[in-house]
């Protein structure tokens, strides 16, 4: 156990699928687990054990923004022998050609935070995630007739960016959307050896102005859900 987790280190699968808001999490393991447990609500921050078909998952919330998904995130790799982290959450779209609920499949993150020089001294902006469980994500998504954009996507600090600098976001560094925690998820990954993917829903577009109501964030991403729940079968 830490600080911010009570569960056993039995408690939690090796596959942990990670929405922001711990009402995903708890609507996920409601709607799609069978002989689940609540297994974690220190903070209110939600982790569910249970099965999808054969197979044994853990749906825990991250929370908002990169220190929350930091902590969380690097706690499961490191003190819980979780293997897989795939964060299934919510993306603003900065590009043109994307609508909403279209899903992201993040490849990279670019980021301006210093997560990553504060954690360990690693330097540079961009942080991958891991090609082998985005390969099984995208043969996933053909095998059910899902459409996903892979691309970057920006990591933000701040929700509210009063200069959002969105064409050299979108353009220079050339990000699909921008979100808040696959950068420190990404690199928590890579500092322990272990595998992370993103899939985001886009919720709202940046360039547009459109944006879906918050409870349609947390119950209508049922095709982010499905392709999430799914690939973890072949993980």
């Amino acid at each position: 156990m830490t600080p911010h987790n009570e569960a056993k280190k039995e408690d939690i699968a090796s596959v942990v699928l990670m929405p922001g808001d711990p009402k995903r999490a708890k609507y996920i393991a409601e709607n799609y687990l069978t002989d689940y447990k609540l297994v974690n609500e220190v903070r209110g921050m939600y982790a569910f054990t249970g099965y999808y078909k054969n197979k044994r998952i853990t749906v825990m919330a991250s929370g908002m923004g990169i220190p929350s998904m930091g902590i969380y995130s690097y706690e499961l790799f490191k003190f819980y022998d979780v293997d897989t982290i795939i964060r299934i959450g919510s993306i603003g779209a900065l590009d043109e050609s994307l609508k909403l609920y279209d899903i992201i499949l993040a490849d990279e993150s670019y980021s301006e935070s210093s997560y990553a020089r504060v954690q360990n001294g690693t330097e540079g902006n961009v942080m991958a995630s891991t090609k082998e469980v985005n390969d099984v994500i995208k043969k996933t998504a053909e095998e059910l007739n899902i459409p996903v954009h892979e691309g970057r996507v920006c990591s933000s600090d701040a929700f509210y960016r009063e200069n959002p600098d969105i064409d050299f976001i979108n353009h220079d560094m050339q990000c699909l959307g921008t979100e808040m925690e696959a950068f420190a998820l990404f690199h928590n990954a890579h500092v322990c050896g272990k595998k992370a993917s993103c899939i985001a829903t886009v919720s709202d577009h940046i360039r547009t102005g459109e944006e879906l109501p918050s409870e349609e964030r947390e119950k209508s991403f049922s095709v982010m859900m499905q392709l999430a729940l799914e690939s973890a079968l072949k993980l």
